[in-house]
């Protein structure tokens, strides 16, 4: 139950974002927020859970903890990508850790066996048990599908079905042919701050030329307005000065080929920004995208999973991982100047004395977000 103040600060982040309050601090640390989230933030809609060609052949497996939940992606005999809850059926150990391939999934505490279609097919020293019958005790499925390369998962019953969630994003994106793009490199990494703060300095360009003033301030131009779209996201195109993917260090000598799908098109100029709610995060560059996805440990704790994905023809050139070394870097670098400062900004949200702030014409996205989530919190 949100306390009264809250209720009422969340009542001011409401459109046009241009009159909009930002969200107040209370949702960045307090545990009744962080309570409410898991409920109508995270146990409902859809979550993106990285690219998908992570699950390459059957048996490919990674979990995660979504709204508090233990979840086993996998894909299975067929292909088909699935999601499980990752506790046995019997007294509810977890079946998978970390990641990995198998060929069954087996509980390690009594070894009852699960196919990859979750059907419990080995229970040992069960047959003595009354009436008891292994087609009772499968595992309880998630939705999951795939998407223009990516891969979704929800563990609401009565979500939207995941076009109608996305809405016009894979139009948005068309032009990038994100299915056909290939993961070049991934990892994670922890940060002592909350999941939004996260989110929102990847999705505006207000803070770049104090945070990036050696970096990649230069690299972008003044953006154009957030757009309007139809779908739970926000997105943001903006020119750049040469590719946005590289330092200006790296640039030139390093440059990787730009998508043909994107030749002479604008989109070639600069950098769409993406902001799929609530926690997938997409840069469309004009020769690669770099994203991140997110997963909240606590309200000052998330779980952080980079990628750059590059078309395959750009993959198999000979000196790709020379050259994709460059644009590796460069997010690295500008991840790790973000980092100290949503560090600092969370220690402020902790004060009992922050006020709501207003947004930036630069902050369309992280504004429009807000506006999605005070509804989520208040309305469910």
């Amino acid at each position: 139950m949100l306390d009264t103040d809250f209720t009422k600060a969340l009542q001011r982040v409401v459109p046009p974002i241009e009159q909009a309050a930002t969200l107040p601090a209370a949702a960045y640390v307090s545990a009744d927020a962080w309570d409410r989230e898991q409920e109508v933030i995270f146990r409902q809609g859809w979550l993106g859970v990285g690219r998908s060609d992570r699950w390459h052949a059957a048996g490919d497996f990674a979990t995660f903890t979504l709204g508090g939940v233990p979840v086993a992606v996998v894909r299975d005999d067929d292909g088909t990508l699935r999601a499980w809850n990752n506790s046995c059926s019997h007294r509810a150990s977890q079946i998978l850790v970390g990641e990995g391939s198998c060929a069954r999934m087996r509980c390690r505490f009594h070894y009852w066996t699960y196919s990859l279609d979750g059907r419990l097919v080995g229970a040992p020293s069960m047959n003595d048990t009354p009436d008891f019958n292994k087609d009772d005790h499968g595992l309880v499925e998630f939705g999951c599908v795939e998407r223009d390369g990516f891969a979704f998962v929800s563990l609401d019953p009565d979500a939207p079905p995941i076009d109608e969630w996305l809405g016009q994003f894979s139009e948005v994106h068309a032009a990038w042919n994100l299915g056909e793009l290939r993961t070049g490199r991934r990892r994670e990494f922890t940060i002592n701050s909350n999941w939004k703060t996260f989110c929102e300095v990847f999705n505006e360009y207000y803070h770049l030329p104090y945070v990036h003033p050696d970096s990649i301030a230069d690299t972008y131009q003044d953006p154009d307005p957030g757009d309007v779209v139809v779908g739970r996201f926000a997105t943001q195109f903006g020119v750049t000065n040469g590719t946005g993917g590289l330092l200006d260090d790296a640039a030139d000598a390093n440059e990787l080929p730009v998508l043909e799908s994107l030749a002479g098109t604008r989109d070639a100029t600069g950098v769409r920004y993406t902001w799929l709610y609530p926690n997938m995060l997409v840069a469309a560059g004009r020769e690669a995208i770099w994203m991140y996805t997110v997963y909240p440990i606590s309200p000052s704790e998330t779980r952080c999973e980079q990628i750059m994905a590059f078309p395959q023809s750009t993959i198999e050139l000979d000196d790709f991982e020379q050259k994709a070394a460059e644009y590796y870097r460069r997010v690295d670098v500008a991840i790790d100047e973000d980092i100290p400062m949503l560090e600092e900004q969370q220690a402020g949200m902790a004060s009992p004395f922050t006020k709501q702030g207003r947004f930036s014409h630069l902050e369309p996205s992280v504004a429009q977000f807000a506006c999605w989530y005070a509804d989520r919190m208040l309305h469910g």
